[in-house]
């Protein structure tokens, strides 16, 4: 009996040391890829020369992805591999785009191999209908853009369509919804013909291979792949580069064995901290590849502010360029991309490595949070957005005293004052921004900070807005809505309960309280607000529409309603609770509840 226990205790360790080597080696294997956080997409192909026009008609759908012009314009195939001869081969120069990457502060560059279009932009020998041959071109962009890559200390992946392809004959297209003509044999003649060894000279015809990136944004359970065919794809990878990335457009769960990171949806960003690696594919623009009409232009701001926000949440971000037939990248994406680089060459330290804070993703309207450990102390960056007018930034649930605060200038760090009580830190600024798009402060903690996740922040307007995201209770009974264009964002109360907020209260005052609703019964509504033994009843009267636009666009009216005066007698932490009892068919919609001390 004694040695089937110790038998027993053995192969459990045994598993549980091999489990724990796994899970080690998937985090080592990644871990590049988390520290990176920014990235190049190129998107070009055949349908670069097509430039979104085709017969002087623009694409037909209004999405404007200029890689779908065959698809969205019903082009035959021989008309579109005509589009090749427009390829300027004594201007195109895969280094130009590595270069602009690396100057853009990228670590790694991700090329749309083989597009939806079916086109190999590679010498492949699987298919004639690639873009050398198709072109008359001895050259081969995906080797120069290796060497330049392996040159400029470049990591490179390839963008692989392997569910969709317009070219093979038994390969699939969205319009076969409609015809059904393709069988599971057929398009597996496809699968093992095409997908296979066209992966398999990606990955041994190009020396290290950092990721393939597959583009199912769908389950696979929906579309004719089977799950059978996308395990050989991981299998293949595994085999001939084992350190090469896959990520979950192949079509599989973010948790599947051999998926390294999820990717989100086309310029879907970060809204929640996710532990796993994940990151966003943006545009700069609208369109992926080149479109000549395009006029969508995001601001170097906003882009700067999707990296940043993404790693806040432990995302990434890979930006995409559309280079045209002759490899000119637009004016526009230029200036941008080196706008960002010259931001992170001077604050990159709070965007490489980093991740963000275990506090609601957006309680500062201000900006954003990142951080890292560096020489065994805990930085946290603060990613100010909006420079606050006096000159007061209020960071919330940090419980910890930081050694220092500095924030990132042109000429270095510059020491700032600081406040620091209870989850409350309050900074003083300067009257000039660190930066004219983003400014960044870093903070210096000894230990790993204690954070409170729980208290409501204060608003950069010396007040704290009580709403449905920032509860204590980690899960309301009420459903929240987020703002949805003509609405504000709020909870809909429609039975009995109460709602709870965890505030902080920095000295003994009086406080002002106003809530914000809508409530379209014919009968006002009883509500209770409580602060320890003080209570106030408020008789919340119906409210009806407001008019958004003249004559056709109406929506729910949120009036503001005074609630009174709180009297807190010393320092701490309070709890803020409202108490309803809607009756049956009734809904409050609560926008808010405003806290701010009196003058």
């Amino acid at each position: 009996m004694m040695k089937r226990t110790l038998l027993s205790l053995l192969l459990c360790f045994t598993v549980y040391a091999v489990q724990a080597q796994s899970t080690s080696d998937e985090q080592d294997k990644v871990k590049w890829f988390t520290n990176a956080r920014f990235g190049m997409f190129i998107h070009w192909g055949l349908y670069s020369a097509a430039e979104g026009i085709w017969k002087g008609e623009r694409l037909r759908n209004g999405n404007n992805y200029a890689e779908w012009i065959r698809y969205r314009n019903r082009i035959s195939e021989t008309e579109y591999v005509r589009l090749a001869k427009r390829f300027d081969w004594d201007k195109i120069d895969p280094e130009q785009w590595v270069l602009l990457a690396k100057k853009a502060g990228m670590k790694y560059i991700l090329i749309t191999a083989k597009h939806h279009d079916g086109i190999a932009i590679w010498n492949s020998k699987v298919s004639a209908n690639n873009l050398s041959k198709l072109s008359g071109t001895d050259r081969d962009v995906l080797k120069e853009l290796a060497a330049a890559c392996k040159k400029h200390g470049m990591k490179l992946g390839f963008y692989y369509s392997h569910w969709l392809d317009w070219e093979h004959p038994d390969g699939w297209d969205h319009n076969q919804e409609i015809t059904g003509r393709i069988t599971d044999e057929q398009y597996n003649k496809y699968w093992q013909g095409k997908v296979l060894p066209q992966l398999r000279e990606l990955l041994t015809n190009y020396g290290d291979i950092a990721m393939i990136w597959f583009d199912m944004w769908v389950d696979y359970k929906s579309t004719i792949v089977k799950k059978e065919q996308l395990d050989q794809v991981i299998n293949l990878i595994h085999e001939l580069q084992p350190a090469c990335l896959i990520n979950s457009r192949l079509g599989l769960p973010a948790n599947y064995p051999g998926i390294d990171f999820e990717t989100m949806g086309d310029n879907q960003l970060g809204a929640v901290y996710t532990s796993h690696p994940w990151e966003t594919s943006g545009t700069i623009a609208n369109s992926w590849g080149y479109n000549a009409l395009e006029n969508e232009y995001k601001s170097t701001s906003q882009l700067l502010q999707s990296l940043i926000g993404n790693v806040s949440l432990n995302g990434g971000f890979t930006l995409n360029i559309g280079p045209r037939a002759d490899g000119s990248v637009p004016y526009e994406d230029q200036t941008r991309l080196d706008e960002m680089g010259a931001w992170l060459d001077k604050n990159g330290e709070s965007v490489y490595g980093c991740t963000g804070l275990g506090l609601r993703p957006d309680q500062h309207d201000w900006g954003r949070i990142t951080t890292k450990t560096l020489d065994h102390k805990q930085i946290v960056y603060l990613q100010v957005y909006n420079w606050p007018l006096d000159r007061i930034l209020r960071l919330t649930g940090i419980l910890s005293k930081p050694e220092k605060a500095e924030l990132i200038t042109d000429a270095g760090k510059v020491n700032l004052n600081f406040v620091q009580t209870g989850p409350y830190t309050h900074i003083q600024l300067p009257n000039a921004a660190g930066d004219h798009l983003v400014s960044v402060i870093a903070l210096t903690y000894p230990q790993p900070v204690e954070l409170d996740e729980k208290v409501a922040a204060e608003s950069t307007f010396d007040g704290t807005a009580l709403t449905g995201s920032n509860t204590s209770e980690k899960k309301s009974s009420y459903k929240n809505v987020p703002f949805d264009g003509l609405r504000p964002s709020h909870l809909v109360i429609d039975k009995t309960g109460v709602l709870t907020w965890r505030v902080y209260i920095p000295g003994p005052g009086t406080y002002n309280a106003d809530l914000s609703y809508h409530h379209n019964s014919k009968t006002a509504m009883q509500v209770k607000i409580s602060v320890g033994d003080q209570q106030r009843l408020q008789s919340l009267k119906p409210t009806g529409k407001v008019v958004v636009e003249p004559h056709d666009s109406y929506t729910d009216e949120f009036v503001n309603n005074q609630i009174g005066e709180f009297v807190f007698p010393k320092e701490g932490f309070y709890d803020i609770t409202l108490t309803a009892h809607p009756k049956e068919q009734e809904k409050l919609l609560l926008n808010r509840i405003w806290l701010s001390k009196k003058p």
